[in-house]
């Protein structure tokens, strides 16, 4: 007669330590993919801690997709490059599959990096809250990549989600007036109480170095630019109708009526002025749009 040995019976104490294991393995996991999509952890630098246990257990899709700007198809394409099943976790890697992995990365990076041209231009997208400027600029940043976007300095807090020197920089007050007096400001503007403006000397930058440069911002910063650089190309991004821009305001439901009707007069003043600017496209499709505003651009 063959015996079988009988596996070892836990007590309490180990279960409840597995368990508390498991949880903490989880946590880190979802920390690191935080941190991914912050872009505070390099992939090279995860796929170098692969035999930790939590990192291990990740698999290469997921990591992927937890990227900025990656999708399940970008992700995909990205695998199919590195020719790395993406059910494959990190722990099963080899050296050479993490070698290719890094490398159809930073391919990616490269394609995506701003391109020089001969006739790089100062591009300023405004238009009436609710018109879908960031929606638009989002689509740009996505398909556009020689595209070298500003990024405001602002005096209000950081919201849920928003990373300093992604988002915006945030500053104190202090500091925002020192700049503002120091001409270091291409425009600025008071919203809500809280202070915006544009730096001027990474802008400048980057038309030295030939690439074009885009700025999002409201009516009076784009009068501001056009005072200071007529040679600015001024872009105003207006609504299908007046009954679109109302629906797109009230349907939000995460203001009072009262917010709703100063962004709806405010709204009209700015509609108003879409005469003072170069072009004036109609956003009735977000892609459209984009690639309206890109057809304005040389190079």
């Amino acid at each position: 007669m063959r015996h079988f040995m009988t596996p070892p019976q836990l007590n309490d104490e180990a279960r409840n330590r597995g368990r508390e294991n498991a949880l903490t393995a989880r946590r880190r996991r979802a920390q690191i993919k935080a941190e991914l999509r912050a872009g505070e952890l390099d992939v090279a630098q995860l796929l170098q801690e692969r035999r930790d246990l939590a990192v291990s257990r990740l698999r290469v899709h997921e990591v992927l997709t937890s990227l900025p700007g990656i999708g399940p198809a970008k992700a995909a394409a990205l695998e199919d490059a590195a020719s790395v099943p993406g059910e494959r976790r990190l722990g099963q890697l080899g050296s050479q599959q993490v070698q290719a992995i890094t490398a159809a990365l930073a391919t990616r990076r490269a394609a995506r990096s701003p391109r020089v041209v001969a006739d790089p231009q100062l591009v300023v997208l405004s238009g009436p809250s609710g018109v879908g400027k960031s929606s638009v600029v989002a689509h740009i940043r996505e398909n556009y990549p020689h595209v070298w976007f500003s990024i405001s300095v602002t005096t209000r807090a950081p919201r849920a989600g928003e990373r300093d020197g992604v988002d915006y920089h945030f500053i104190g007050t202090e500091e925002f007036h020192r700049m503002r007096v120091a001409g270091e400001l291409l425009e600025w503007a008071q919203f809500s109480g809280h202070f915006y403006g544009t730096p001027v000397q990474p802008v400048r930058a980057q038309l030295q170095q030939g690439v074009h440069v885009m700025c999002e911002i409201e009516l009076q910063g784009a009068r501001q630019i056009r005072a200071v650089d007529p040679e600015a190309l001024l872009v105003f991004l207006a609504p299908p109708s007046w009954e679109v821009l109302v629906a797109r305001l009230t349907g939000r439901g995460t203001e009072s009526a009262e917010v709703v009707s100063q962004r709806l007069d405010t709204a009209r003043r700015e509609l108003s002025a879409q005469d003072e600017f170069d072009v004036v496209i109609i956003n009735e499709r977000v892609s459209h749009a984009a690639g309206a505003v890109m057809a304005q651009l040389t190079g």
